[in-house]
């Protein structure tokens, strides 16, 4: 046998044992990657809370807000006042044109100087027909008629007069004037405006209690009860708290909104402004058990809703099957597939992979099981 035969025989022998290297090379890279395990971030499902706390915004406002108008028909010449101004009793806040009013003025005045000369001349009438009659010139006919005429002339001079001081009156309500302390909050009409009586023209906030008006949806509305506890804060100052109470809800809703008024009475505190913007917190029971979760916890799976829980034992995570009840700002409520106690995969649901090995990262934060919004989102 010649040498080069020798060599070409034993190339496929070593060929082989290349091949067998390789694969044994792959299995061990193969059982390396198994072996890997995965850092999770995870939030564990803490128990329910017995109540859940609702929050609506709204503005302060006065409890008593008076539309002021002009009780005659004008056309404005004057505004003396501005939003925001602080008017008190007796303060003119806007004119009208009063010269058709003065002239009503002179003329009731002349037809009150004729009713009363008018009373004067049958005055005169009816002495000399007493006269008469008692010296028996004149029947007591004519002294009667007399003394009729004499009346008819008195109520006719009344009558005048009280048409003086209705005229009177009117001029004086050309001028429009503040009945109680406040601060203007809205201007409805201004100069060069012809405007009715009972027209709208300045609106005053009342001095005095203020409140806070919200809208209550109808599914929350039997939260809301007059005399109820509730917490008002501002946004323009976050250490600002005040104890309020419900003091009227509307009976009925708003056509547009389909939303109930709710009137909160705040106590009387000198850093509370009318139009400042405060949140009504409200406390409410838990009429379901609903389980919140971050959004990033959410994965899909064969077009199901799904999370991956944890297995403490094992360290490794495996898919379950959820339903979802909404989606809120905070993250998702669940109705149905957890409960207390559950360690479910926070963030990178997109990795996992049924019985995956993995690690919990920076320990277990909390999630509460609660309906509540600001509870539900909070990690501790």
């Amino acid at each position: 046998m010649s040498l080069s035969s020798s060599i070409f025989r034993k190339l496929p022998v070593a060929g082989l044992i290349a091949a067998t290297l390789g694969l044994a090379g792959c299995s061990q890279e193969k059982a390396e990657v198994k072996d890997i395990i995965r850092p999770v971030k995870v939030v564990e499902i803490a128990q329910a809370h017995d109540t859940r706390m609702l929050s609506y915004s709204g503005s302060v406002r006065a409890r008593t807000e008076s539309a002021l108008a002009f009780r005659i028909n004008g056309k404005i010449t004057e505004r003396l006042v501005d939003i925001g101004q602080h008017v008190v009793p007796g303060d003119v806040l806007a004119r009208i044109d009063p010269s058709d009013y003065d002239l009503s003025v002179k003329s009731a005045q002349a037809a009150l100087d004729a009713a009363e000369r008018q009373v004067e001349t049958v005055d005169l009438a009816r002495k000399r027909a007493q006269q008469l009659f008692t010296k028996n010139f004149a029947p007591k006919s004519q002294l009667e008629q007399a003394t009729l005429t004499y009346d008819q002339a008195v109520a006719t001079r009344d009558s005048a007069r009280s048409t003086l001081d209705q005229a009177k009156n009117q001029v004086g309500y050309t001028d429009l004037k503040a009945d109680r302390e406040g601060i203007v909050t809205s201007v409805n009409a201004d100069v060069g405006q012809v405007v009715g009586s009972g027209t709208p023209v300045v609106t005053v906030a009342v001095d005095g209690e203020k409140e806070v008006l919200i809208a209550v949806p109808e599914m929350e509305i039997a939260e809301f009860k007059p005399g109820k506890p509730v917490q008002a804060g501002f946004w323009s100052d976050n250490t600002l708290a005040l104890e309020g109470k419900v003091r009227e809800v509307a009976g009925s809703a708003d056509p547009q909104s389909r939303t109930f008024a709710v009137r909160v009475s705040l106590p009387n505190d000198p850093r509370v402004l009318l139009g400042m913007t405060a949140n009504i917190e409200a406390s409410a029971a838990n009429e379901k058990q609903l389980v919140s979760i971050p959004l990033s916890a959410l994965a899909q799976k064969d077009s199901q809703s799904i999370v991956w829980t944890v297995d403490r034992g094992a360290d490794t995570v495996h898919a379950r099957s959820i339903k979802v009840a909404e989606f809120a700002a905070d993250g998702v409520r669940v109705a149905e597939g957890l409960k207390p106690g559950d360690v479910v995969v926070a963030a990178g649901t997109q990795f996992m992979t049924e019985n995956l090995k993995v690690k919990l990262a920076g320990g277990v934060a909390q999630q509460s099981a609660s309906a509540d919004g600001d509870d539900a989102s909070r990690l501790r």
